[in-house]
């Protein structure tokens, strides 16, 4: 018999072989296939296997449940309910950006200081999007991978790359090197970028890795529009500098 699960919690190839090496553990399972984009499982078992008895086998970050089958008579609002699903998967993107913005103005409202603002934002971007790459450092660089062009050929770039996002947090907040710090943003947020915006063009399911694996968020506009905001910062910065 075959049945199909709905599996949460993976967040790249290394998941994807990491379930499948724990379905296929447990007895009469006869074969295992898993899709990455859709959350699924398909398993073919000798005899009826309960959800539970699959679930211990699995590692705690995944979660495993029968799939629920879609009601076709609710085909029209379908859309609409995809769309509300994957703004609440980005709520705490919103969430930790409006912070980040909110502890930027308060740093720098009396008196306004525009510069300032946008260093310390800069600054609180990068520290707190690193804290949360660092949170899962073994899953990050394959989640990383997927779309970031120089991760893709310099696997060793995705181990580092939290540390990257650190050091300009700090350099930032402490008001250090601060041209070469915009310089650095521009390029490692612009490869990110083009990654990113392939990957939206492409019109591929992906997971973003933005928030590291902490978090599962769906690839969106909202990534590109993220980066975007701190690539016009760098670019302000620097032609306030040198002009």
């Amino acid at each position: 018999m075959k049945h199909t699960y709905t599996v949460t919690g993976m967040t790249c190839n290394g998941c994807k072989a990491s379930v499948e090496k724990a379905l296929k553990s447990v007895d009469n399972v006869e074969h295992v296939s898993v899709d990455l984009v859709a959350s699924e499982a398909t398993v073919v078992m000798k005899n009826h296997i309960s959800t539970e008895t699959f679930q211990k086998a699995l590692p705690d970050k995944y979660q495993i449940s029968d799939k629920k089958e879609k009601n076709v008579f609710q085909s029209a609002s379908m859309p609409l309910e995809e769309e509300k699903s994957d703004l609440q998967q980005l709520f705490p993107l919103f969430l930790i950006f409006g912070y980040i913005t909110v502890a930027a103005i308060l740093l720098n409202i009396s008196p306004w200081n525009g510069r300032s603002f946008m260093l310390d934002f800069m600054g609180l971007f990068y520290i707190v999007f690193s804290f949360f790459k660092l949170l899962d450092l073994k899953g990050f660089p394959e989640s990383f991978r997927m779309y970031d062009p120089l991760a893709k050929m310099i696997p060793a770039y995705g181990w580092i790359y939290p540390f990257i996002e650190l050091t300009l947090g700090i350099l930032f907040l402490m008001r250090l090197q601060i041209p070469l710090t915009l310089f650095v943003t521009l390029i490692v947020l612009g490869i990110t970028t083009v990654g990113v915006t392939k990957t939206l063009l492409d019109k591929k399911s992906i997971q973003c890795a933005c928030l590291g694996t902490a978090l599962k968020l769906p690839m969106t506009k909202a990534t590109f529009i993220e980066n975007s905001i701190m690539i016009i910062m760098a670019i302000i910065m620097l032609l306030n500098i040198y002009n």
